[in-house]
């Protein structure tokens, strides 16, 4: 079968309410430019044999699927209405124009040059995801933006390793695993296997693992969903409220339209009560998203879901063996987009389906062939300019 990940469950005591704390139990281009560009990863994402994720030999799978299963594709985007576009166009040309940032959200903090690696998360879809996280207000998701830009700076995300953050997960807590029908990367949460006390490091942790299930994401999935099994868990291995206060915050305000679905299961009574404390800092929207001790399998195919959570993969975590895979694949996934950006030009506004290497050019070529559709109308209208005036003369 297939990948790497701890336990959920499929029935689950039915108890009540809400939702996404539990993610607090414990995130100039050519065409030929671009088609080269393309190649870099898209073999190993979208050439898979049959798409499906490679089979351990014998014995339990002890590490991730690189791939969803061939039917399981995201829903796309409905189109942009015409205000809608004027408003990304808006807020494109706004990042754009982004030279430098301050280094902390301090008051009068020190400004520094955007690094490429901040101009390469400043993607199309990602400023699309702000812009709808802020319902269009133009103002509110520009602001949005920086304050991320300045937050992913002053809490080092980009700067967590695998190596820092592993004795966090040495139990296997977080798991990623498989892809749900709609292609979302999976992410286990597990408190049952909760290994240290409350700290900081807890929340990087969460941090660093949502940031690796963006990363193999497949190209034009924007989302993730998450599985929280509470079975065999105790009250002390629950996060504390200002801690679920500060997850929720970053989830919210850092990583918007990001969560899919939230499938939550087992609840106890006491993580009944924490979801009621922490209910009010919740956006509705995300209240939406959650399900509560539904059956895993009408989520995800059997075929990538663990035997724990009612599916056929038969899972062990080995943190000698899991970890360094999903770093060694996260890290393949990063640097293959690294390549493309640059390949393509380094654009802000770049597209992620061609960056996640997906069958979308690039924005520079895509801008090219407009172009060059522009000026052949010219040519062709100049041309019949040109024999009219002959036929006049």
């Amino acid at each position: 079968m297939a990948t790497p990940t701890t336990e959920p469950s499929t029935g689950a005591p039915a108890t009540t309410e809400l939702n996404e704390k539990t993610l607090l139990a414990p995130t100039p281009a050519t065409e030929a430019s671009s088609a080269a560009a393309s190649t870099i990863e898209s073999k190993s994402i979208l050439e898979n044999p049959a798409g499906a994720p490679a089979v351990e030999e014998t014995g339990p799978v002890k590490k991730l699927f690189p791939y969803p299963t061939p039917d399981c594709k995201p829903t796309p985007h409905t189109p942009l209405t015409p205000d809608q576009q004027h408003k990304y166009d808006e807020l494109l040309k706004t990042a754009k124009s982004w030279e430098t940032l301050p280094k902390t959200s301090a008051k009068n903090a020190e400004q520094a040059p955007l690094l490429d690696e901040e101009k390469m998360w400043l993607t199309r879809e990602c400023l699309l995801r702000y812009l709808r996280a802020s319902k269009w207000n133009l103002a509110h998701a520009t602001k949005r933006v920086q304050d991320t830009l300045i937050w992913r700076r002053e809490y080092g995300t980009n700067n967590f390793t695998a190596e820092y953050i592993s004795e966090e997960n040495a139990t296997g807590k977080q798991v990623l695993l498989g892809f749900d029908n709609e292609g979302r990367p999976c992410l286990y949460l597990l408190p049952n296997k909760q290994n240290t006390k409350n700290s900081p490091k807890q929340v990087e942790h969460l941090v660093f693992m949502l940031e690796r299930t963006l990363d193999i994401a497949p190209p034009g999935q924007e989302t993730l969903a998450l599985l929280i099994d509470f079975r065999n868990s105790s009250s002390g291995s629950q996060p504390s409220i200002g801690t679920g206060k500060q997850v929720l915050h970053i989830l919210q305000n850092h990583y918007p339209e990001r969560l899919g679905r939230a499938l939550i299961t087992h609840l106890p009574w006491y993580v009944t009560t924490f979801l009621k404390l922490v209910s009010p800092f919740i956006d509705p929207v995300t209240k939406t998203k959650m399900r509560y001790n539904e059956p895993l399998t009408d989520h995800v195919p059997s075929s990538q879901l663990m035997k724990n959570a009612g599916g056929d993969v038969d899972f062990v975590y080995d943190h000698s063996v899991y970890w360094p895979a999903l770093d060694a694949l996260a890290s393949e996934r990063r640097k293959a987009r690294k390549e493309r950006w640059e390949t393509a030009g380094k654009h802000i506004g770049e597209s992620e389906i061609y960056l996640w290497g997906g069958d979308e050019k690039s924005v520079g070529a895509q801008d090219k062939e407009v172009d060059e559709a522009a000026r052949g109308v010219v040519d062709v209208t100049m041309k019949e300019g040109e024999e009219v005036k002959k036929t006049n003369a």
